[in-house]
């Protein structure tokens, strides 16, 4: 223990902890070390002992440390600490910090070897970004129910290295940027989605082996596609075997039992301790180390910006200063190329403003109030839509305050909630054609996109961990439309830093916000090579209009939701041509008429003459001496 440096560990800014705790395979066998200050003796119980006949006592340092080298110990065998805790109970608990664990029900830590020599991907991880000037395109997946054989069993999933290529091929088809697993630490119960975790540090055992989720990722990062993982930093499961009053003592939660309980019948992580700020930044940098990924999602910060989840408590402020001491060092170590993202129900102030100028430092915030908004507004009858016009409208009065992602994720598909498809109000036909509008006006309106699984096939059935995605859905016309325009939809958001570069107030204006009484709405992406005007028609009528532009040119339409091809209303799928004229109109000097279907959206490109070069100055003449003088006579 001598040779360990703990001291940022106790400080509270340790991110490699599991370099020092866990099991670690070396020439003399496997150390195992744990922190467990309030113990009165900890054995080790595996594989290698027969599960305690022959019990291997761990010693303990002065800092609470507990360390012992099992020599017969090897990667592969299963382990348990044996802990004589503060109150005397005897308890056999699974490793804080192990790096595999058995398959549920079976609860034991895994020795694992998380050497690999397979990495390909040093080029993509010198030259990722955050993505600010990039597009992202984000594609939130559970991989145990993204695909399933039929003829499986509740226990069985199917493995990384069985999706893998056919999900690069999915991503590379609908335009995907980056995918988001739901997380991939150890969890007990299925049905909490890996958001109820035992193992911080553990890969879950589910899907595959430590080697196979490395090499699931290097084949994504050769493929161009990053990978983002949800991470939750703010709560714990109760299960006895796991965190819980490790040695008899609230040592990860809060000592204050109402403070330690949490909405969702879990413990609450004590966010003011240092060891366990550690404990947290170190999880978070273990999954960027060890498994290259290219982000993380934090889940429902709100629970700890605010003491309870509830604003009325007051901020927490131990653990605001934890977050902004995570995302600081973080974006050291990683040299500002990896995602932090928030997922913050609040509206608490500066969450994606860097640290040192007081935030919280995250990189990018869920835009729920977005999501929440669209989607009440598009569930109404359009009869009753106009007074509910700056449902739509509100994003803007708000989005330059933070970086936002726009998200619809699994929580808006599952508990009875409906598909994005199945909210919209409506006929079958209807609901489509308003769930294409919708995703224009998503992948048309600024900030980064989130998609669930089955978003993009138009799924029609709610999310189930236990079911893969419907994919037998493209046998039928409506579902091969509307995944024809999905991936249309995508190109066209990527193509262009019109509607993805930055964050600048510039790159948006409207046209027209207010005329609720059509449920029209109008608004132009600009970048500086190119300006786009945007449609939204959330009326069962189609209307011939004016709108305002800008600028004389030629506006083009280069997507209709209603076009044929999607399976819309219109029987053609011939673009809309309209020529400005100076006539002014919404505040814009010029104007153009086009066609705006029921239920619909269109995107128009704008094809401007380009500017007449400035005329050259003619050179000036040469006078001599003697021209001047005669000049002056």
């Amino acid at each position: 223990m001598d040779k360990l440096n703990t001291t940022p560990f106790f400080q509270g800014s340790e991110i490699e902890a599991y370099k020092i705790f866990g099991a670690h395979p070396g020439r003399d066998g496997v150390t195992f070390r744990v922190w467990a200050p309030h113990a009165k003796r900890i054995e080790v119980v595996g594989a290698f002992n027969d599960w305690g006949a022959d019990p291997i006592p761990m010693v303990k340092d002065d800092q609470g440390i507990w360390s012992v080298t099992v020599e017969n110990a090897k990667p592969g065998d299963g382990y348990k600490y044996r802990v004589t805790q503060a109150t005397g109970d005897v308890v056999d608990k699974a490793d804080p910090y192990a790096f595999y664990s058995e398959k549920r029900p079976n609860t034991a830590s895994v020795v694992a070897d998380l050497s690999f020599d397979g990495w390909t991907d040093q080029e993509w991880m010198k030259t990722r970004t955050k993505g600010y000037d990039k597009p992202v395109n984000i594609y939130e997946m559970h991989v145990g129910s993204w695909k399933r054989d039929e003829d499986m069993g509740p226990n069985d999933f199917m493995h990384y290295s069985q999706i893998v290529d056919d999900l690069i091929a999915h991503c590379r088809e609908y335009h995907f940027s980056h995918v988001e697993v739901m997380p991939l630490s150890e969890f007990p119960f299925d049905g909490s989605w890996g958001y109820q975790s035992t193992g911080y540090f553990s890969s879950t055992s589910r899907y595959g082996t430590n080697r196979d989720l490395m090499e699931f990722v290097n084949k994504l990062h050769d493929a161009g596609i990053g990978v983002i993982m949800d991470f939750v930093p703010v709560h714990f499961v109760k299960d006895n075997f796991a965190l819980a009053r490790f040695d008899g003592t609230p040592l990860y939660e809060y000592s204050k039992d109402s403070d330690a309980h949490s909405q969702w019948d879990t413990y609450n992580f004590d966010l003011w301790k240092e060891e366990v700020r550690s404990f947290l930044m170190s999880a978070a940098n273990f999954w960027l180390d060890v498994y290259h990924m290219d982000g993380l999602r934090f889940d429902a910060i709100a629970n700890a910006i605010f003491w309870h989840g509830d604003k009325r408590n007051g901020v927490n402020e131990g653990a605001c200063d934890f977050m902004k001491r995570l995302n600081f060092i973080i974006n050291k170590r990683w040299e500002g190329r990896v995602m932090l993202i928030a997922e913050d129900s609040s509206d608490f102030p500066n969450v994606t403003k860097p640290t040192l100028d007081g935030g919280l430092g995250f990189d990018y915030k869920w835009d729920l109030g977005w999501m929440n908004d669209t989607l009440s507004y598009l569930k109404k009858d359009p009869i009753y839509r106009q007074w509910h016009h700056n449902d739509i409208t509100f994003s803007m009065a708000y989005f330059y305050s933070e970086k936002f992602i726009l998200p619809l994720s699994h929580d808006e598909v599952v508990h009875g909630k409906a598909t994005i498809v199945d909210k919209m109000w409506g006929s079958y036909e209807d609901k489509f054609a308003q769930a294409r509008a919708l995703y224009t006006y998503m992948y048309t309106h600024p900030g980064k996109k989130l998609n669930f699984m089955g978003n993009e096939i138009g799924m029609m059935r709610e999310w189930d961990e236990s079911r893969g995605c419907d994919w037998f859905l493209d046998e039928y016309p409506m579902h091969q439309g509307f995944e024809k325009f999905f991936a249309d939809l995508g190109d066209i958001y990527g193509e262009d830093s019109a509607f993805w570069y930055g964050y600048d107030p510039m790159n948006f204006q409207w046209i027209d916000a207010d005329n609720a009484s059509q449920n029209l709405f109008s608004y132009m992406r600009k970048s500086a090579e190119k300006t786009y005007v945007i449609l939204l028609n959330f009326s069962t009528n189609s209307v011939r209009q004016r709108f305002g532009v800008p600028f004389r040119g030629k506006f083009t339409e280069v997507l209709n939701t209603q076009w044929a091809k999607y399976n819309g209303s219109l029987d053609t799928d011939t673009p809309q041509t309209a020529w400005s004229v100076k006539v002014p109109l919404n505040h814009q000097p010029f104007l153009f008429e086009v066609t705006v279907p029921a239920l619909g959206a269109c995107i128009f490109e704008a094809d401007t003459p380009a500017p007449k070069p400035e005329p050259e100055a003619a050179p000036a003449k040469k006078v001599d001496a003697k021209a001047k003088k005669e000049a002056k006579a």
